[in-house]
């Protein structure tokens, strides 16, 4: 089970309890349940405040909620164990989920890794075309009414973001109510007057990074070092850590092997830096998730700057090293590489940007 996946498991289990009585009939269930990671020195690995959200109208205190939800998670798939803290926290610890299971996530979702199921599966296979060109729809670029151009970065963003968890704007139809548009959303900070044209000084996606990487309501940064080649700049170390996990793909290529993520074998923590960067990985639907929920395009903005890290520590321990003959543990490593990239390209994507093969 993902974190994004514990979130939906949650509501579900309020539904549940309502329609069952458990609940009062008119108790209100909502439609997403926020799920971060217990801060330190907390219980278990994530928690959610939602018996505080469903206590009003249930009017019941939130540890009476609490224990009601708590006997029906402890019996969900993924779950390990449920626990009550403070006046009706509950907390979570997932059961343990295998590398092998992640990369052949990744590897099947391509760059929709961490988008919410589809609510409504057309079973019939013949309209599966169809619905992989609304998928790629939902990723592309929303034309938006002509606007201060942050206002249109921002809101596109948003809206692709939105599609991820499934919602699925188009040119055509309402701004969902949920997503922010430049009239409905006054705190969108302009770029400022004195940076003049930002898209031609520092190029269209650059400066889109500076729009997206703090919240919608600070005034964005437009520093020299946007323009630097180097680990200086978030951008394009995001961008160069994509580029890496392509170039590991082809030197493998060349070296006679490829990555084999349906058979991981090397264990986590077994070479330097693989357990931060399958953290990252595992963690990125739920990052996704509190993006669109939050309205904060910063909040993706830093998952992909912390899985380029990770995967650029990585890097140099996925292809054999002087005489070493390539083998199930440097097909594995190349497959962790691969998924990181992939991730990137898709969180890049969402954004509006670029993902290069080469840089």
């Amino acid at each position: 089970m993902t974190p994004a996946d514990l979130s939906r498991t949650v509501v579900r289990a309020v539904r549940c309890a309502v329609e069952d009585g458990e609940l009062p009939a008119d108790a209100v269930v909502p439609d997403r349940v926020v799920v971060e990671r217990t801060r330190p020195g907390g219980v278990g690995e994530y928690a959610t405040p939602v018996a505080f959200q469903v206590a009003r109208s249930a009017r019941r205190a939130p540890g009476e909620v609490a224990a009601v939800l708590a006997r029906r998670l402890e019996v969900a798939d993924g779950i390990e164990r449920v626990e009550i803290s403070g006046a009706g926290f509950l907390n979570f610890v997932l059961r343990k989920r295998s590398v092998a299971d992640l990369l052949r996530e990744i590897h099947a979702q391509g760059i929709r890794y961490g988008c919410a199921p589809d609510p409504d599966p057309d079973p019939d296979p013949d309209h599966a075309p169809d619905r992989e060109r609304e998928r790629d729809r939902d990723l592309a670029p929303v034309p938006a009414p002509r606007a201060e151009v942050r206002a249109r970065v921002v809101r596109d963003a948003l809206l692709r973001i939105a599609a991820t968890q499934g919602s699925t704007p188009n040119a055509t139809e309402p701004v969902p109510s949920t997503v922010p548009t430049p009239d409905t959303a006054p705190n969108i900070a302009p770029v400022p007057a004195r940076e003049g044209d930002v898209g031609a000084r520092f190029g269209v996606d650059a400066a889109a990074w500076a729009m997206l990487a703090v919240a919608p309501h600070e005034s964005p940064v437009f520093a020299e070092r946007l323009l630097a080649q180097d680990e200086s700049n978030e951008f394009f170390r995001v961008r160069y850590a994509h580029s890496r996990a392509r170039a590991l793909t082809r030197n493998a290529a060349q070296l006679g092997f490829e990555s084999l993520p349906e058979e991981f074998q090397s264990l986590p923590g077994e070479v330097v830096g693989e357990n931060a960067l399958l953290r990252v990985l595992a963690e990125h639907p739920l990052a996704l998730e509190a993006a669109a929920y939050h309205r904060a395009p910063e909040r993706l903005v830093r998952q992909l700057v912390e899985l380029a890290d990770a995967l650029l520590d990585f890097q140099y321990r996925v292809l054999p090293q002087g005489d070493e003959k390539p083998s199930a543990a440097h097909r594995s490593r190349l497959a962790v590489a691969e998924a990181a990239g992939t991730v990137l390209a898709g969180g890049l994507t969402l954004l509006g940007m670029d993902a290069p093969e080469r840089l």
